[in-house]
């Protein structure tokens, strides 16, 4: 079925501040809004502030370093957070050209594997990583290597792009040239983008913090681009060891983060005694991972509304977001306008103006013969349109009896917890070889600290039992283990789960 229009989340925001809202066709058309809009402010804080007109005057001359491209060809940017990426990228992308954005990360071998799989005509890198460009510019086939900066003396001015024209290839997740590439249009960069603005009051002229790397979908749609769109000043936060030395510093109004992250500033305020993120901070977007209510509720009580979303890298981000977390924590929101949406034995099945137009050098089909693109999520919708992720197909567990288990919808009861912080429900065996099902959790010790308990395992343990005898049998576990380390991250801090 179509989603509502933007009209549904009018009530959730202030009159004027939604009748600002207004979609956009590319990057190149939103940038040109920018500067003549918001050209005196601050765009960017990175060591320095930046002007609007300051990076389009700069953008205006990395344009050069393209002159002899076509449109629609493909450059690379290996260049880690920075001012750099982003007038790199603003450049790339006003010119017409698709961005094919590699995490820093990545070896020698890796980009040039990258650049081969994904037809890249040029690669542009940070001075920093000179030694990594020249490693593998040296194998065969390689293309034209340059550093980013310094810039080109002339400007050139910004190509006539449409929705239609490609954008942006992204990594779908990993660190390796073996990742497959999202490949998003104009049109759908842009919706992400505009979709960041519904759904709170404060959208326009904020202070955001940079601290999710612009490799990953979530931190260059809805941290940089939905900043820039608003007019807001971006700072970037160079190293995550200094997030909160820079929060002291910049005082950041909103910050969009992952459930790890908000889980530590958390804890280092109760720790402390006082909000790690700053007395100005007053929203954070929570997604690329499963969101605790108990987060929503805690941040509540500090005055700061957090509120969790949903997307993907082939959705631009933005599917869902939450306008009214508090009420309905679990859920992560009101499906964004432009967008249809089915429910296929339990898949969600998207189509809309913000779905990819394919994976770049797979074979794999992404889209159904009619078009759906089957996200592989487990999901329902409630009487008022509130969406609920409840699992992925790829990671249920078919136990011998043949019923199957959605291990992240047993974790989210055991999340409700207040002390518990993370959980992971896995496959596991019994003394005897067979089949059992297993749950670690990871605890919130400072919490458990307030709750007097003289055995604070014993008190854990008696909770936890009661949460699994609350579930249906084939959802119990067999084993429950309390485990005293976090459990192994992901580079964009989602746990990584167990194998079989």
């Amino acid at each position: 079925m179509k989603t509502p229009t933007a009209e549904v989340w009018r009530k959730y925001m202030d009159a004027e501040t939604f009748d600002r809202i207004r979609e956009m066709d590319s990057v190149a058309q939103m940038w040109a809004y920018c500067v003549s809009e918001y050209a005196q402010e601050t765009a960017i804080t990175d060591q320095k502030p930046y002007t609007y007109a300051e990076l389009d005057e700069e953008v205006a001359r990395m344009r050069t370093a393209f002159a002899d491209l076509k449109k629609g060809d493909r450059v690379g940017i290996l260049i880690p957070n920075s001012y750099l990426f982003v007038r790199t990228f603003l450049a790339v992308t006003t010119a017409g050209l698709t961005a094919v954005i590699l995490p820093a990360g990545l070896d020698e071998k890796a980009v040039y594997g990258c650049c081969m799989k994904f037809g890249i005509k040029r690669l542009m890198y940070a001075p920093e990583l000179k030694d990594k460009a020249d490693a593998a510019s040296k194998l065969p086939g390689a293309p034209e290597m340059l550093s980013a900066d310094p810039m080109p003396a002339e400007k050139t001015d910004a190509a006539k792009v449409e929705g239609k024209d490609p954008c942006v290839i992204m990594f779908t997740g990993g660190t390796t040239g073996k990742s497959k590439g999202a490949l998003l249009s104009n049109a759908a960069v842009m919706q992400g983008t505009v979709n960041g603005c519904y759904g709170y009051k404060q959208v326009f002229n904020q202070r955001y913090l940079l601290i999710l790397p612009l490799s990953h979908v979530f931190g260059l749609i809805r941290n940089l681009m939905t900043s820039l769109y608003t007019g807001s000043d971006l700072f970037i936060c160079r190293d995550n060891k200094d997030m909160f030395r820079d929060i002291a510093t910049f005082k950041p109004t909103i910050l969009v983060m992952v459930p790890a992250l908000a889980e530590i500033a958390l804890n280092l305020s109760a720790k402390f005694g006082r909000n790690m993120l700053g007395e100005d901070l007053k929203t954070i977007i929570c997604g690329a991972a499963p969101v605790a209510p108990y987060l929503v509720e805690a941040y509540h009580q500090k005055g700061i509304a957090l509120l969790p979303g949903y997307g993907l890298t082939e959705s631009a981000n933005l599917v869902s977001g939450n306008p009214d977390s508090i009420n309905r924590s679990d859920s992560v929101g009101i499906m964004f306008p432009n967008q249809e949406y089915r429910i296929e034995d339990g898949e969600l099945w998207l189509k809309g103006t913000n779905i990819f137009t394919g994976y770049i050098g797979e074979e794999e089909e992404a889209f159904t013969e009619d078009g759906w693109f089957k996200t592989g999520d487990l999901a329902r919708v409630d009487e008022d349109g509130f969406l609920y992720i409840t699992g992925r197909i790829k990671e249920i567990i078919v136990l011998p009896n043949g019923e199957n288990v959605s291990p992240a919808e047993v974790e989210a009861r055991f999340n409700a917890l207040d002390f518990v912080q993370d959980s992971q429900v896995f496959e596991d065996q019994n003394e005897q070889g067979k089949p059992i099902l297993a749950l670690e959790i990871v605890p919130r010790q400072a919490l458990l600290a307030t709750k007097g308990a003289e055995d604070a395992k014993s008190y854990m343990m008696q909770e936890l039992e009661k949460v699994n005898r609350s579930l249906q049998g084939y959802q119990q576990v067999n084993r429950i283990v309390i485990r005293e380390q976090d459990f192994e991250r992901s580079p964009s801090m989602k746990i990584v789960r167990y194998k079989k």
